[in-house]
């Protein structure tokens, strides 16, 4: 039987050619590019982010789950949408050489000219392997260059266990993404650095108001890590922009209705945080 086409208004995944977050420029930093990478490929990177939420949507049961399978599932796209993100800078980082500013018409041996050794910082700073392997670019590897397992999934089944252990994810990744900040002056990797210490907050609250429709109370728990996160510049700009009060999703059931576009790989509309209507659904039976 051929396979059916969508339905009328059917929300599918789509790619807009043009990051969720605009990256600041500046000079290359293969040392701030290798401490990206465990805001990429470590056990509480983006890439564990996106593969966990998005096999925990795809594994729930039963029409009283859906508020929560959406809202996963809204905050899974949105990190797919961050890989990238975080991997354009890590690939800006480690574009070129510090302080070098070539021209398109020079020979392609002008940076070894006299003598030179152009790649000689891949062996004081950084991982060698973005040179040596990795086209100067993104690898699936954390800052030590372990490669991303697979095994960082978690999916127990268990609605209110999967939602704490996903808090539990927001909550470490917004701090290690803290101590990346304070690591590096650089531009570049600051810009994205801001970005999704506030998205990781905003997913702090989502989880948590979900949580507290499950019977758990938070007080005053949260934000984890109880850091003033506004004395970084970047971060108190987009926290004043209400970044972390928005979540995406496709669902007509999120309130308020009013939405605006996201950029890069991602749902269709955004809305802000919500409190599911039901109260003790199952992930599954």
């Amino acid at each position: 039987m051929a396979p059916q086409p969508p339905h009328i208004g059917e929300t599918v995944y789509f790619h807009v050619q043009r990051l969720i977050n605009e990256i600041e420029q500046d000079q290359p930093d293969p040392a701030a590019a290798n401490a990206l990478q465990e805001g990429l490929g470590g056990q509480f990177g983006e890439m564990r982010t996106m593969m966990q939420y998005l096999f925990q949507s795809m594994n729930f049961r039963g029409p009283e789950a859906k508020p929560y399978r959406d809202l996963i599932q809204g905050i899974g796209t949105e990190e797919i949408s961050h890989v990238e993100l975080i991997g354009t800078t890590i690939s800006r980082l480690l574009d070129g050489a510090p302080e070098y500013h070539g021209k398109k018409t020079d020979p392609v041996d002008k940076p070894g000219a006299g003598g030179a050794i152009p790649l000689n910082i891949a062996l004081s700073e950084g991982n060698i392997h973005h040179y040596l392997v990795g086209a100067q670019g993104a690898m699936p590897v954390d800052a030590a260059g372990n490669p991303w397992l697979g095994s960082y999934v978690y999916n127990s089944g268990n609605l209110v266990l999967d939602m704490l252990y996903n808090l539990m994810l927001e909550s470490t990744g917004r701090l290690q993404k803290c101590r990346l900040y304070e690591m590096t002056d650089n531009k570049t990797a600051r810009s994205t650095i801001a970005y999704l210490i506030v998205r990781d907050q905003a997913h702090e609250n989502a989880y948590a108001k979900a949580l507290e429709t499950l019977g758990v109370d938070w007080k005053v728990a949260l934000p984890i890590p109880k850091t003033n996160a506004e004395r970084f510049p970047e971060v108190k700009k987009l926290l004043d922009a209400g970044l972390q009060s928005k979540q995406y999703s496709s669902t007509s059931r999120m309130r308020p209705r009013r939405a605006r576009s996201s950029r890069g790989c991602r749902r269709r509309r955004t809305a802000r945080i919500w409190m599911p209507r039901s109260r003790h659904p199952r992930a599954r039976p």
